[in-house]
């Protein structure tokens, strides 16, 4: 049975900084396309960045320059450090991973997700 747990959100004020962790079991990801998406209370959940099985990264226009994802495929996981947070960062940030290796933005396209992990940026 797959399971994507996340950790390291939290409480942090506007400027500070957090790094998200995304844990696989189950099987290995290491070649696949992997994404950290968001959903803030009455929005859509959105693409907040991805990496794909040959590392190729992108990011939200939201994001870009504050987030950085990452993965370590010893440890079969996938990190967010975000940076320089903004009151609107906050939500609630979910870890996705496909069965593909190519690059995805679609949620649709995910097949295996986390639970979330709440992240709050006060101002």
């Amino acid at each position: 049975q797959v399971q994507l747990v996340e950790s390291g959100g939290g409480l942090v004020q506007a400027g500070g900084s957090l790094r998200l962790s995304c844990l696989a079991s189950g099987r290995t990801f290491s070649r696949n396309n992997m994404g950290w998406f968001r959903q803030a209370p009455g929005k859509e959940r959105e693409f907040v960045a991805l990496i794909s099985g040959s590392d190729s990264t992108a990011y939200a226009d939201s994001v870009k320059g504050r987030f950085t994802i990452s993965r370590d495929n010893a440890k079969n996981a996938v990190y967010l450090q975000m940076n320089s947070l903004k009151p609107e960062d906050t939500a609630v940030y979910y870890c996705a991973a496909s069965k593909v290796s190519y690059v995805i933005y679609s949620r649709g396209a995910y097949d295996y997700w986390g639970q979330g992990t709440q992240v709050t940026v006060s101002s």
